[in-house]
C-alpha cells in the first residue's frame, strides 16, 4: 500500500490537546486547513519534547537567519479552544521531524506513524513512496511559538506532582516511594 502524506502548507490551526480526565488522558495533535482536519495520537512526553525542541529551533532560526519570531507568543495568538470534534485518530505518532524551510520562511513539522520496522532518516521530511504515513505541517515562526506555548500548557494541565517524589498525585491516593510506602493516615486507623 502506498504511503499517504498529509501536507498542510497554510494551516488554519495546529494544536496539541487531550481527551479524557487527568491520569487517563489521550494526547492528540490536530491540524486543520479549510475543511480538512487530521488528528494523530501522540504520547505526553512526545508533546513535551516537540514543544521544547520547537522553542530551541526558533531561537536558532532567530540567531542564524535574523527571522522575527518574537520573544513570546501573545495570548491572543495562542489557540486555547478545545479540539475540533469528532476527534478521529489518523494514526499514532512514532517519529517526529523538525526543519526550517528558508524559501517559505516556515518551520516544518513532520509526524510519522509508528511502524514495526526501523525508519531510515531519509524518510523524514522526504516524499519517498515507501515508509509510514505522515502529516507535514508548515508553520510561521509566530504560529510555531504559539503551538509550543499551548503544548506546554496542555502537558502541565494534568495531575499535580507529589512534592516529595515528583510522581503524579492520584485522586484515589498516592504511595510515595520517598516515604517507603508509609502513610500517616494508615497509622492513625490502626490505633482505633
Amino acid at each position: 500500500m502506498a504511503r499517504v502524506i498529509h501536507v498542510f502548507r497554510q494551516p488554519d490551526r495546529f494544536v496539541a490537546g487531550t481527551v479524557g480526565q487527568p491520569g487517563d488522558r489521550t494526547f492528540y495533535l490536530q491540524v486543520r486547513e479549510d475543511t480538512r482536519t487530521i488528528s494523530v495520537t501522540i504520547e505526553k512526553q512526545q508533546v513535551a519534547v516537540l514543544a521544547e525542541r520547537l522553542t530551541s529551533l526558533l531561537e536558532e532560526i532567530a540567531s542564524r537567519f535574523g527571522a522575527d519570531i518574537g520573544d513570546e507568543a501573545d495570548d491572543e495568538v495562542v489557540d486555547n479552544d478545545p479540539l475540533d470534534v469528532p476527534v478521529e485518530e489518523e494514526f499514532r505518532v512514532g517519529t517526529m521531524g523538525l526543519g526550517w524551510d528558508a524559501e517559505s520562511k516556515a518551520v516544518v513539522i513532520e509526524l510519522l506513524a509508528i511502524t514495526e520496522t526501523e525508519i531510515d532518516e531519509a524518510v523524514v521530511l522526504d516524499d519517498t513512496e515507501e515508509g509510514p504515513d505522515a502529516v507535514r505541517v508548515f508553520l510561521t515562526p509566530v504560529a510555531a511559538r504559539a503551538f509550543a506555548v499551548r503544548a506546554d500548557r496542555v502537558v502541565n494541565a494534568g495531575r499535580k506532582p507529589c512534592p516529595l517524589c515528583g510522581e503524579p498525585l492520584d485522586p484515589a491516593g498516592h504511595i510515595c516511594p520517598r516515604q517507603n510506602g508509609y502513610r500517616r493516615g494508615a497509622e492513625l486507623a490502626d490505633e482505633d
